[in-house]
């Protein structure tokens, strides 16, 4: 009797548990090595692109840390660093000037600070105010027999052209301001003549703001303010009547769309007046002088700052306050962070002989400016009496820079106008 195995033997199918294929030898290693070197095509191809890939992502790393460290590090390079070829460093100086010039230009429109709001306000700006447009209408009343003074600031019309009146917040700021001083000497001032003039130093005896209105380009307004006069002033002699136009924002500084001046003296104020004056560019008043002094040393990169006196008008109601200024510099397009001195009780002269120090960053000093910001603290409240700044740029110097520039590691003083 035949077994199962061999009956199936004779096919060749099934032999002791081995598959039989029914193909000479030549073609298995045929159809083996067509597979192998398909495998290896395949693997030579995968090996291939991921070299290249790893190639082009080193190569772009590297020209990326070059071009980085040229920018970050392109005033510390010796000047036989143009030894190299001349095509790569022709290639890298024009990414560092155009990333310089880039720079240069966000950090013209750099975002203020909140805290700073007040203390970061730029004279030389309003100056270049070439055009203001709108109208103030506000009345005025001083009744003798109680001595009181009676603003109304009533509408403030025309502000259309300014701003669009979606993003507009108005408000009027009022100051009371009176010439307590003249015949200051105080540098710089000349009239158109050339001669010297005696400066007239005022002072801010009342200080109001009005509601805020939001969203109007005729802001209807009607608030009150009075205050009582003393009787060296009951006759409104060197008194001006100061209202200020601005916007509000809340995360920047305001912004001054114009002023009204008037002299009281010149008005009829015995019985309620109302008037409309346009506005017109903002200027600054002098409300006191400043003794400041500067120093430069170049070896340890370091500017000392020295707040020496302060000299304003003591009023009745500032004869228990207390003086302190905040001092900021920015040197090269870069702020650095401000400094505080003490506070000091104010008096016709303060005296406060502190110098601060500031490190500075880059070298040389081809822009800086120092912002010199005085306050007025009374009963845990704070308010800005006036400031003023010490600045050098590619346009325009500050004489006192000048003279610390060439009188290195010696501090030069100099008095300074406190405006505001």
């Amino acid at each position: 009797m035949l077994s199962f195995v061999d009956y199936y033997h004779p096919l060749g199918l099934l032999s002791a548990g081995e598959l039989h294929i029914p193909y000479s030898d030549a073609v298995k290693y045929s159809i083996l090595c067509i597979s192998v070197a398909l495998l290896l095509l395949a693997l030579s191809i995968l090996f291939w692109q991921m070299f290249r890939f790893c190639s082009h992502a080193d190569s772009t790393y590297i020209q990326h840390n070059i071009v980085n460290n040229d920018l970050l590090y392109s005033e510390e390079k010796p000047t036989t660093a143009g030894n190299h070829s001349g095509a790569p460093n022709t290639m890298v100086e024009d990414v560092n000037s155009e990333a310089n010039r880039l720079s240069r230009c966000l950090s013209l429109a750099s975002f203020p600070s909140s805290d700073a709001g007040l203390a970061d306000v730029d004279t030389r700006e309003q100056e270049n105010i070439k055009q203001v447009y709108g109208s103030v209408r506000f009345s005025v009343y001083y009744d003798k027999l109680q001595s009181r003074l009676v603003v109304t600031v009533l509408q403030v019309e025309g502000l259309l052209e300014h701003s669009q009146a979606r993003s507009l917040q108005p408000f009027v700021k009022v100051r009371l301001m009176w010439a307590g001083s003249q015949g200051l000497e105080v540098e710089g001032l000349q009239d158109e003549e050339g001669e010297q003039t005696p400066p007239v130093l005022w002072t801010v005896l009342h200080e109001w703001r009005t509601c805020i209105v939001k969203g109007s380009c005729n802001p209807l307004f009607g608030d009150q303010f009075s205050c009582i006069l003393k009787e060296d002033r009951e006759k409104l002699h060197d008194l001006n009547l100061r209202m200020e136009v601005r916007n509000f924002d809340k995360f920047s500084r305001d912004t001054v769309l114009g002023e009204v001046k008037v002299p009281l003296d010149q008005l009829k104020t015995s019985y309620p007046v109302e008037l409309q004056e346009d506005l017109q560019i903002p200027q600054k008043d002098l409300v006191g002088e400043v003794l400041l002094s500067l120093k430069f040393l170049p070896t340890s990169q370091r500017l000392e700052v020295g707040l020496l006196k302060i000299r304003m008008i003591l009023t009745e109601s500032s004869s228990d306050a207390a003086l302190y200024a905040r001092i900021s510099v920015q040197c090269n397009h870069c702020k650095l962070r401000y400094q505080k001195t003490s506070a000091v009780p104010r008096c016709l002269v303060t005296v406060f002989n502190e110098v601060l120090m500031f490190s500075l960053l880059e070298f040389p000093l081809e822009q800086c400016k120092i912002l010199v910001s005085v306050y007025e603290t009374k009963k845990s409240a704070k308010h800005l009496i006036g400031q003023f700044r010490v600045e050098r740029d590619s346009i325009w110097e500050d004489e006192h820079f000048t003279l610390m520039m060439r009188s290195v590691r010696q501090p030069v003083a100099k008095w300074h106008g406190l405006l505001i």
